[in-house]
């Protein structure tokens, strides 16, 4: 073992998603530019732990799958791994088959990525009916998630959607979408093409509580929800009808603007889509029909025999400042299923300490530093978060590396203050880490593992003319992974 390689930066990173991955590489980015001045050296070795056996978390199981956007993060995260000096440990899970402390013991800091896979619950009367469905299992069944379901009941013909952010927007596009024409453009398995092909709904309303200028829509959610084939796009024209200040106030902020004036876009389409005689996007006739209500928010889901019957809705008004005001107005709209997509709960670490109310893991003024407890608690050494598990369920995937930027300057800041220019870990040996996990029976799945997967992949999706096919089973994955 050379000096050198004994001798530099030990840093574990949980989480191999979008946070975890652009923060190995911002950080060692960082440590070259500025290591030498702040005393580290330039040298680290990151070790990359994803309790799931295959990397790229959200990327992969988080967004819909006909996003074009994807495949080039997707690319872009696999060049990061792609680095001699991040070592990739899929299929190992923090808290079961590794633990704090034996992070602690190996590493000079440890680094919580480990994003959301919960929904908020929807607290609602009715909540708890036949046909209610949380938007983060539907998501994992089709992204093909490796622990998700296998199938999925689509046989609701009136559907609703709540919420007014972009996980709201994949989940109606989802259920309108055709199945020969989603297959044709992405990766989805067998099972998924399947269940959309079965799909019954035939009506889909998407619920949104605030108004057309508080919504958080991307506009590029817009513009795919434009482009359903079979789909006419329903809008309330009193929902546009927004006053000066409303509009003064979504003008200053860049992104609000441009989301509010492709709304207006949407709003001139869906008015053409009517006066043609019920058309789609491209002048078909549509056999869909898609309802956005603002100003909309759902009070309670009503049953009959225990199953969805009808969602009750109170008309709202919206001010410039964005608060909500209810009127009294209620609507009951027939449907028979209910999708709620009102946040993600970021996920628990075992010994870390959870802040109920922020949704995160706790840590010191959201500046990325784990504290004892979420109020008024101590500062950790050594323990860090990035991502959702800092900051709650909220931003995009490129408000990610921004955040991590943040992070890495606070973590060298505090290693160039330790003592030994940040080396404390006691077992410096870079191999601990294989021999720990090998004497506990687990079996990492690493970069050249995962290439494997990805290979095989490619070639299933090459078969059928498609650029990738996505393998679902953690088994036949660890199998071709490890073969």
């Amino acid at each position: 073992m050379t000096e050198s390689v004994n001798n530099e930066l030990r840093i574990a990173v949980i989480g191999a998603g979008p946070a975890g991955v652009y923060s190995s590489d911002i950080f060692l980015r960082q440590l070259k530019k500025l290591g030498e001045e702040l005393g580290l050296g330039t040298k680290a070795r990151i070790d990359l732990f994803e309790k799931l056996p295959v990397p790229f978390g959200l990327v992969r199981y988080g967004v819909a799958p006909d996003h074009p956007s994807i495949k080039f993060i997707a690319s872009a995260l696999e060049k990061t791994l792609d680095n001699p000096d991040i070592h990739l440990y899929c299929d190992v899970e923090f808290g079961k088959d590794v633990t704090l402390e034996d992070l602690l013991a190996r590493y000079d800091a440890v680094l919580f990525a480990t994003g959301a896979v919960k929904d908020k619950p929807l607290n609602l009367p009715g909540a708890d009916l036949d046909g209610v469905y949380g938007a983060a299992k539907f998501v994992e069944w089709y992204d093909g998630y490796p622990t998700g379901a296998r199938e999925w009941p689509l046989t609701a013909e009136n559907v609703a959607v709540i919420g007014g952010g972009n996980v709201a927007m994949d989940v109606a596009r989802e259920l309108m979408r055709n199945a020969d024409d989603l297959k044709a453009k992405t990766d989805i398995p067998d099972n998924v093409y399947e269940g959309i092909g079965q799909n019954k709904a035939r009506v889909l309303h998407l619920f949104i509580r605030r108004g057309v200028a508080q919504a958080k829509f991307s506009v590029q959610e817009l513009r795919e929800m434009e482009k359903l084939p079979g789909v006419q796009l329903i809008i309330n024209e009193d929902d546009f009808d927004l006053d000066d200040e409303t509009i003064e106030v979504a003008g200053k902020d860049k992104l609000t603007r441009q989301m509010v004036e492709e709304l207006f876009a949407v709003r001139e389409m869906a008015e053409d889509m009517e006066d043609d005689g019920d058309v789609d996007f491209e002048g078909n006739p549509a056999d869909r029909k898609y309802y956005i209500h603002f100003n909309s928010a759902p009070t309670e889901i009503l049953g009959e025999d225990g199953k969805v019957k009808a969602i009750r809705v109170e008309r709202t008004e919206t001010g410039a400042d964005g608060k909500m005001h209810r009127t009294g107005e209620f609507t009951d709209y027939p449907v028979e299923a209910v999708y709620h997509a009102i946040g993600y709960k970021p996920a628990e670490a075992p010994g870390i300490a959870y802040d109920e109310h922020g949704a995160h893991l706790a840590n010191a003024n959201g500046d990325g530093r784990i504290t004892t407890e979420a109020e008024g608690g101590e500062v950790r050494d050594r323990l860090y978060a990035t991502g959702w598990a800092k900051r709650g369920p909220v931003g995009l995937i490129g408000s990610t590396k921004s955040d991590a930027l943040a992070i890495v300057t606070n973590m060298l800041e505090d290693l160039a203050k330790a003592a030994e220019g940040g080396r404390v870990a006691e077992d410096r040996d870079p191999e601990s880490i294989d021999r720990l996990l090998a004497e506990r029976g687990v079996k990492p799945i690493d970069f050249a593992g995962w290439k494997k997967v990805d290979a095989f992949e490619r070639a299933e999706g090459a078969k059928e003319g498609r650029e990738h096919k996505k393998v679902i089973e953690p088994d036949q994955m660890r199998e071709l992974a490890l073969a």
